[in-house]
């Protein structure tokens, strides 16, 4: 059996949780210091999400425009045209998981979730207040560093959500910053002293978060079945021109499976395989899908799925990994027993996870990762290194 019925329960939760939060005010999840302006302010930093079916175009515009992900010829005007294209079956992905990304919501829980503990934990650093910037959708990473410059931030805390670095991810959000403090003058003289969490792949809270997901996941499985459970953790892919560039990504990814696999003693066997290809061009391969499929074909009819590169639920979780292969590949290859683990969402222990990183990165001193001064080494963006030399530096 798929499970279908499970997953079907899970996803009218979530719409009904989605419609819940969207019903009230954004606002009331911010921290509240009384009437302090917040001190330190930490800029969660993720691609995002279209919340509702109208905002699926402007999204995949902006992904398509943007040069740091995605360079295409002619970008000004190809981008407009491929994101005209594709908005119709994207709408009906959004559709068939409630509408829209629940994205948004987990950032803001996650956010006030870590405020909390920080306000605890670090007195003399507050008050914090968290600020979401997301690089595709709204709030847009340009507009919530205006507002923490309305809110008189004198600490700013870049804080990329992706765990693993990526010149497509968080370096485009870094990228991002940069030029929009440089369109407005604040590089030389700004008010604020800028920071960055640029990335955390083997933090002992986030490998802890996904190795508890994991065991969940695997008590779901019929008790005589579980040791024969086959762990695929899917991670995004990406083009095999950015990593011949030195992109670390895949090794930092690589790290943090081995990390999480540490955790729970090797016991089962496991693969790093890769999602979300998209065109004709070479990526990171085996992809997950052609993984599913061999893997039925040779016998092993339960297989555990684990986003190890997502720390919410989006699209890529709830209709890539759920539908499109948990259910109707699962059921197209015959698998017995697939299941995907729980992203990490509002776990406590991922919350506190997050606490505990800025906190180390507040009492450290350090401007960025030892890692973020090299670029990659086939690296042509001179904004990246810019960006290094004039922020982060």
């Amino acid at each position: 059996p798929i499970y279908t019925c499970e997953r079907d329960n899970q996803r009218m939760m979530l719409q009904r949780l989605i419609s819940s939060f969207r019903t009230n005010s954004y606002s009331r999840l911010f921290s509240t210091q009384g009437n302090k302006s917040p001190k330190t302010g930490i800029l969660m930093l993720n691609l995002g999400g279209p919340e509702t079916q109208e905002d699926v175009h402007d999204f995949l515009l902006r992904l398509f425009l943007d040069k740091d992900l995605i360079p295409l010829p002619a970008q000004s005007k190809l981008a407009p045209w491929i994101a005209k294209r594709r908005t119709p079956r994207i709408k009906e992905q959004y559709l068939k998981i409630g509408g829209g990304s629940p994205i948004r919501m987990w950032t803001e829980r996650q956010g006030q979730g870590m405020v909390d503990i920080l306000n605890q934990v670090s007195p003399e650093t507050g008050p914090h207040k968290f600020y979401i910037g997301f690089r595709y959708a709204h709030p847009l990473t340009e507009d919530a560093i205006e507002e923490m410059y309305r809110d008189g931030v004198e600490r700013a805390i870049a804080f990329t959500q992706y765990p693993q670095y990526s010149c497509s991810t968080t370096g485009s959000s870094l990228n991002a910053i940069y030029r929009h403090l440089g369109k407005t003058d604040r590089l030389k003289s700004s008010s604020i002293t800028w920071s960055t969490i640029d990335r955390w792949p083997v933090h002992k809270g986030l490998i802890k978060a996904f190795a508890t997901n994991i065991q969940e996941a695997l008590n779901k499985f019929p008790e005589e079945l579980q040791r024969d459970v086959i762990i695929l953790f899917s991670a995004h892919s990406l083009p095999m021109k950015v990593v011949n560039r030195g992109d670390p990504y895949p090794q930092e990814v690589s790290a943090t499976v081995q990390g999480v696999m540490e955790e729970l003693g090797y016991t089962h066997p496991y693969r790093l395989v890769w999602q979300s290809k998209v065109g004709p061009l070479p990526w990171l391969s085996p992809q997950t899908d052609e993984v599913i499929k061999s893997l039925s074909k040779k016998g092993h009819k339960n297989l555990l799925l684990v986003p190890i590169a997502f720390t919410s639920d989006h699209i890529e979780t709830l209709h890539e990994l759920d539908l499109e292969y948990a259910e109707e590949l699962g059921k197209e290859c015959g698998v017995e027993n697939i299941h995907r683990a729980a992203s990490l969402n509002d776990h406590p222990v991922f919350i506190e996870a997050l606490a505990d990183i800025v906190c180390t990165h507040l009492k450290s001193n350090t401007v960025s990762s030892r890692q973020l001064s090299l670029r990659c080494p086939l690296c042509v963006n001179p904004v990246c290194d810019k960006m290094r030399n004039e922020l982060f530096s």
